[in-house]
């Protein structure tokens, strides 16, 4: 009988123990894919601020991703992507529902905190704008191909709805022009391009689609150096309520609205995985450069954006991990 009960209790211990293995494996093989993006942020913030290269080496840089290496990234990323009339038009949906919500919880900030204007301003697009670097490099990792397919006609879509929130925020508080921002922004251009492009059925020259592919494969890792490089800590004080406001819309309430909205539309597991890391990402270092040109407190952004990608090293494989049924 103990023979018996002994046996019993291995045949039924060892599945358990087997999912156990396996459950813990995944979340340390996710934490892994995650930490090298991490350690680029790292070593970009250690390039500049231990090892002494200059703010203009970065500046340099940073204009060079922005303006060259990643529109040509993610035009040929949209030009590549299949896109049929279903799946754009329920990731159009998926996209607009969490620029949405962003939008909405960021601004809520304004009935709830009362900040100034100039701060609410400045602050609001951190909740719902996203480090495109950060999550192509991610999407890659976690869900090879497909997902970097998938993220970026997510990004696709995003970014034009991201831009156009940021900047009427800040253009109604200064003044500025919406339309004409959004055509000197590259990334706005980038995308339409290659959206216009696809649906075109047009295809680019062996040689001209080779040259594009090396220009992109450069703004990952020079983005994201430029990411660590751009991290401050000084210039939040007095805002410590608005920081932590936006920092729980972008890492914890976002994620939450990718699974409620994957759920609602019954995305296919890699789509849900993609647009939980989507919402998950850490705030664009752009959010920086757009605050300094139109007037903005740059200073507490860039507190926030530094605070935020610290921060996701963290939140993004728990989410990962809660996403893959962990």
């Amino acid at each position: 009988m103990t023979e018996n009960s002994s046996k019993c209790l291995q045949s039924h211990s060892a599945p358990i123990l087997g999912q156990d293995l396996e459950k813990n494996t995944s979340h340390m093989s996710v934490a892994l894919l995650v930490f090298p993006d991490f350690m680029l942020v790292a070593l970009g913030w250690t390039l500049r601020h231990k090892l002494n290269f200059s703010r203009e080496f970065f500046a340099g840089t940073e204009r060079l991703v922005y303006f060259v290496l990643f529109p040509a990234l993610l035009f040929q990323s949209i030009l590549r992507t299949p896109i049929s009339a279903g799946n754009a038009a329920i990731l159009l949906q998926a996209t607009a529902a969490m620029i949405a919500s962003g939008v909405a919880l960021s601004w809520l900030a304004g009935l709830v905190l009362k900040p100034s204007s100039l701060g609410l301003a400045s602050s609001a697009q951190c909740g719902f704008r996203f480090n495109t670097y950060i999550g192509l490099a991610l999407s890659a990792s976690l869900g090879g191909t497909q997902g970097q397919t998938v993220m970026a006609l997510i990004i696709g879509f995003a970014v034009p709805m991201a831009n156009v929130a940021a900047v009427y925020g800040l253009a109604r508080h200064n003044g500025g022009n919406l339309l004409r921002e959004l055509a000197r922004n590259p990334l706005v251009v980038s995308t339409l391009a290659g959206l216009a492009c696809n649906l075109a059925g047009l295809h680019l020259p062996g040689p001209v689609d080779t040259v594009l592919a090396r220009l992109g494969a450069a703004a990952i890792a020079l983005g994201i150096l430029c990411v660590g490089a751009s991290l401050a800590w000084e210039g939040g004080k007095g805002y410590g309520g608005l920081i932590a406001w936006m920092l729980v819309v972008k890492l914890v309430g976002l994620p939450l609205v990718a699974l409620g909205v994957a759920g609602l539309l019954g995305l296919p597991a890699l789509e849900a995985r993609m647009l939980l890391l989507f919402g998950a990402l850490p705030t664009a270092s752009a959010a920086y450069v757009l605050a300094m040109r139109m007037g903005g407190d740059g200073r507490m952004v860039a507190v926030l954006i530094s605070l935020g990608t610290l921060i996701s090293a963290l939140t993004i494989p728990l989410w990962m991990m809660l996403a893959g049924g962990g």
